[in-house]
């Protein structure tokens, strides 16, 4: 670990950013032109303590969750990112093959888009950051566990992930899944993530094997759907998606598809967040 080059690149990178790229309104006496500290720790879910403890040097080695909590707090690029795992004697995450971290330009995209719905999910579907917007809409599906990661999972073994469908959309959400699931085998073969899930799927799904034998195949990109938010009622959203060229992850939007939409999703962020049901989108 290189505890002074560590805390010089943090100290730089927290003075590079903007307050109003994380989302932070910068009032008329703030002195310093980048985040102060105490911004930093509470982006990055640690103490302030620590913070200062790795900017003066003097902390222990990071483990990799808190460098990647860093890396999105900083908005640090990948290869900023990569540096900063190297400083703290880490080997970076991985820049291709199954994802784990959202890549860093996908994340200042959602940072843009502020009050629209918008999430960063994995070809195989883990829900990698979502911004308020989205968690509003569909519930929080970051940081789950196990298998229960994956969105197709999800839909094929709880029945309270299919719940946020019309019964009219949800053949064609199961559809959609599986065809996208199928060209994501086609991309990754012999790729153990890849192979691990479908059987576990089917060992678990009579539904899905009956889908997955079908053979369909489609990259998942435009659509509409109807979400039945237990709050303020149905929501017809059209759906965008940007793939990264690779395929390997995708930045989801969700616009109102209507007024009656919008006038919903108004009351939503007016409501603010509280606990209801985990939707799958």
């Amino acid at each position: 670990m290189q505890r002074d080059e560590l805390a010089d690149f943090l100290r730089r990178r927290r003075a590079a950013v903007r307050p109003a790229q994380v989302g932070i309104t910068e009032g008329p006496r703030r002195r310093t032109a980048g985040l102060r500290r105490e911004e930093v720790a509470m982006l990055a879910g640690v103490s302030v303590d620590y913070v200062v403890r790795l900017e003066q040097g003097r902390s222990s080695r990071p483990s990799t969750q808190l460098l990647t909590a860093l890396a999105r707090a900083l908005r640090l690029s990948d290869d900023e990112r990569a540096h900063l795992f190297r400083l703290a004697g880490h080997q970076p995450p991985p820049a291709s093959g199954p994802a784990v971290q959202a890549r860093a330009g996908l994340i200042r995209m959602l940072d843009l888009l502020g009050d629209t719905p918008a999430m960063i999910i994995s070809d195989l579907g883990e829900v990698l950051a979502q911004n308020r917007a989205s968690i509003l809409l569909s519930g929080d599906h970051t940081g789950l566990a196990g298998d229960r990661r994956y969105l197709i999972y999800r839909w094929f073994t709880e029945p309270e992930a299919r719940a946020v469908a019309t019964p009219e959309e949800q053949d064609r959400h199961a559809r959609g899944h599986v065809a996208d699931l199928r060209a994501v085998a086609g991309r990754r073969a012999d790729d153990p993530e890849v192979t691990g899930l479908v059987d576990r799927l089917l060992a678990v799904s009579a539904d899905f094997r009956r889908r997955w034998a079908e053979h369909e195949v489609a990259v998942r990109r435009a659509d509409r759907k109807t979400f039945r938010h237990p709050r303020v009622g149905p929501l017809t959203m059209d759906c965008e998606t940007l793939l990264t060229p690779d395929l390997g992850q995708k930045l989801l939007v969700l616009t109102p598809a209507d007024d009656e939409a919008r006038e919903r999703l108004d009351l939503l962020r007016v409501l603010g967040v509280e606990e209801f049901p985990a939707f799958t989108p």
